[in-house]
């Protein structure tokens, strides 16, 4: 029996139609549980939904506007009649040197990353009150702890990200409502493959990524347990977090580390050219 088994509940996963989101989703609906993906992408999260048989549905969510947060919640609450728990997974990424990268990317990055995320805490937050119960969880990331060159908006909306998780959690921390973070590490998704063809984004390649479905047996492993932070990989998440603080270290290290990545993000991109050759 897979340990990472949670008891069958309501779900919603935003960010659904692919990546970590499909793979989360896919794994609870095999257990049971009823799972709503949400997605800008609506098709793409129908699609899956279809996939996944009677256990899963659909429906559009554009995170970064309160009024299609509340209509999926209202949708979600007169269909399943409560929700369970709330991951928060949908994200973008936006490559390329700070310099290079226009106001309104960075915008629309925080937008999306932050205050998307933040919106959907908030407006569910009264649901789970009301109900006596609910459990937030926010895919968050790595880059939460460190300085991230290539995407510097993308961490500074995941410190942002924690930062807030943690200060809604500690204020309801009498409530019913129960708070996880999981911060993955770099993952196979479509995120990866466009910092793959961005060289500035060479630090997303130092270590090895693993695949959406190994997050996901994590994200419900931290549900089951009702984590409070889960790292990925654990072993590496204190000396992450502590060059995440030591900006001058970071500095002195930082030539080698790009290097390694360099080589890492190369031999993927001749690899991939291999195989479409093939």
């Amino acid at each position: 029996m897979n340990k990472s088994n949670v008891k069958p509940q309501v779900f919603l996963i935003t960010g659904a139609a692919s990546g970590i989101g499909a793979a989360t989703a896919r794994k609870l609906a095999q257990q049971g549980s009823s799972v709503v993906l949400a997605d800008i992408n609506v098709a793409g999260a129908r699609a899956v939904a279809a996939d996944l048989g009677e256990n899963a549905c659909a429906l559009e969510l554009d995170i970064t506007a309160e009024t299609s947060w509340s209509r999926a919640l209202d949708w979600t609450f007169e269909r399943f009649k409560r929700l369970d728990v709330l991951i928060n997974n949908a994200a973008i990424v936006v490559t390329g040197n700070a310099r290079d990268v226009s106001l309104e990317m960075h915008q629309r990055t925080m937008d999306t990353n932050f205050l998307g995320p933040l919106k959907g805490m908030l407006l569910v937050l009264p649901r789970f009150l009301n109900q006596g119960s609910g459990h937030m969880v926010t895919v968050c990331s790595m880059t939460s702890f460190l300085p991230f060159p290539g995407i510097a908006s993308y961490g500074a909306a995941k410190h942002a990200l924690r930062a807030f998780h943690h200060a809604l959690a500690l204020e309801e921390r009498h409530s019913p409502v129960h708070f996880t973070i999981v911060h993955p590490t770099a993952t196979e998704t479509p995120m990866l493959e466009q910092e793959e063809k961005d060289d500035s984004c060479a630090f997303a390649f130092v270590a090895d990524p693993v695949t959406p479905e190994v997050v996901a047996d994590t994200i419900l492993m931290a549900i089951k347990k009702k984590s409070v932070e889960a790292c990925m990989p654990p072993e590496q998440a204190r000396p992450v977090a502590r060059l995440g603080t030591d900006p001058k270290r970071l500095r002195k290290m930082y030539d080698q580390i790009e290097a390694i990545g360099k080589h890492a993000q190369r031999e993927r991109r001749r690899q991939h050219q291999d195989e479409q050759v093939q």
